[in-house]
């Protein structure tokens, strides 16, 4: 019966950073991650198996910074905590001591209760190598392909799918909008125009009642009684936290997230024992509500307050900020904080200020695309509460500086003061730099 200083229950995006922080911060305590996968796959890239990547086998996390960080790892599945032991037991059998405890056991895909769920090819987006292989294995036969969401998931899958492949692809979303959640409607139509220029079907404003077959889907029935064709159907509504430890082992667990319940240090119910990641409840920087959120940066940015909190509480949370990118037909799409429509239902008097323009100056330098920045600011105090961009692929870096901007309550005023750094091969113009643009377009939207 071996004792660890500390034992991470999880080896995805929270895992390992969890304990990489562990060892950083506290060097001479000893370290084990238990994960019951022997592959990892990279979670984000995931709907890039079907096209872009190619293959399961190459979007896997390494194990060798495991090894570089003198970090242990087992492969092995825990069943069991005693908290009054501070023991974990294995399906094998095996009693681990622990001195603390991290959970970062992830998320599971959220599977409707339709009839024909279980029907053959149907499939949910399982973090698990072999069953994305068969994923795999079956697309290359498959002519009619149905998904069931219009968010992120959805939209990506929807679009490596249909790469180089002679397929009928739809997406089949019951919001007004693909990515409505995520972004305002002006971001929304956008995208769905691009998915539209690759052939792909999008319906919105539908909800389906059932899949169709009898051993294998054949169709996919709509609410408004449309049936469409489909000899294959991935479900891309979503996740839930995986929580089934944490509530057998008697930790407290949020009733409307179903995350794990931690305060601003990561630290469960159990003070011996952290959670970061999809398993937790997260708690937004605008408001005291639970945003359901699962992202893999958020769970790094968890998995670090954990690491270093474990023996002593060094780091807290800010709260959840919300930040998002994809690409759609070699266009980007980002994301950060609270849209209008949400900042507006959350009782907000906002202002905002758009600007749209290239990415290079001058305008014929290589590379340069149309850029689009819109940031919104709280009324009363001018402070940044969120912004969207889409365009060129630089708005995937830009919108970390947005919610950098964010978390640092910045001021319009101070962004239109920006100090930045421009070159004409990288970025656009000083003259017109979109982020400090927008900030001076809606400060002059209050004169």
């Amino acid at each position: 019966m071996k004792e660890y200083d500390v034992i991470v229950i999880g080896g995805s995006a929270a895992g390992i950073p969890a304990a990489i922080t562990v060892r950083r911060h506290y060097p001479d305590k000893n370290v084990l991650i238990i994960r019951k996968e022997k592959q990892v796959s990279i979670p984000c890239g995931i709907p890039y198996i079907y096209g872009t990547v190619g293959s399961p086998d190459k979007n896997l996390i390494p194990d060798a910074v495991l090894e570089k960080n003198k970090i242990e790892l087992m492969i092995n599945e825990v069943n069991a905590i005693n908290r009054q032991e501070k023991s974990i037991a294995l399906n094998n059998g095996e009693i681990f001591f622990y001195k603390k405890l991290i959970l970062a056991t992830g998320s599971k895909p959220i599977v409707p209760s339709l009839s024909g769920v279980n029907l053959e090819n149907v499939f949910s987006v399982k973090k698990d190598v072999d069953y994305l292989s068969g994923i795999l294995n079956r697309l290359t036969k498959a002519k009619d392909l149905v998904i069931i969401g219009g968010g992120f998931i959805g939209v990506e899958f929807a679009e490596e799918c249909n790469k180089n492949r002679e397929i009928n692809v739809t997406i089949v979303e019951m919001l007004p909008y693909c990515l409505n959640v995520a972004y305002d409607q002006d971001a929304c139509e956008v995208a769905e125009t691009q998915l539209k220029e690759q052939g792909i079907k999008v319906l919105t404003n539908e909800r389906v009642v059932e899949i169709k077959g009898e051993q294998r889907v054949k169709s996919v029935k709509l609410e408004s009684g449309k049936e469409i064709k489909a000899d294959m159907v991935i479900l891309g509504i979503g996740a839930q936290p995986n929580v089934d430890l944490a509530e057998k082992s008697g930790l407290d667990v949020d009733t409307f997230s179903g995350g794990i319940i931690v305060d601003k240090f990561m630290m469960t119910s159990d003070n011996n024992i952290f959670a970061c990641g999809d398993c937790t409840c997260k708690s937004s920087f605008f408001t005291q509500k639970s945003p359901k959120l699962m992202l893999a940066s958020i769970a790094t940015t968890e998995a670090r307050i954990a690491g270093a909190n474990v023996f002593g509480l060094n780091r807290e949370n800010p709260g959840t900020i919300g930040a998002f990118s994809t690409v759609l037909n070699n266009m980007a799409f980002a994301v950060a904080g609270l849209t209008e429509e949400v900042a507006t239902e959350l009782g907000y008097s906002i202002i905002k200020g758009e600007i749209s323009g290239p990415n290079r100056h001058p305008g014929g330098m290589p590379g340069m695309m149309n850029l689009t920045v819109k940031l919104i600011f709280n009324k009363e105090t001018k402070i940044i509460i969120g912004g969207q961009l889409f365009g060129a692929y630089n708005a995937g870096e830009m919108i970390n500086v947005v919610s950098a901007c964010i978390q640092s309550k910045m001021t319009a005023e101070q962004i239109a003061l920006f100090q930045t750094a421009t070159h004409p091969a990288l970025t656009a113009s000083p003259i017109a730099y979109h982020l400090v643009n927008a900030a001076e377009m809606a400060i002059k939207s209050t004169k």
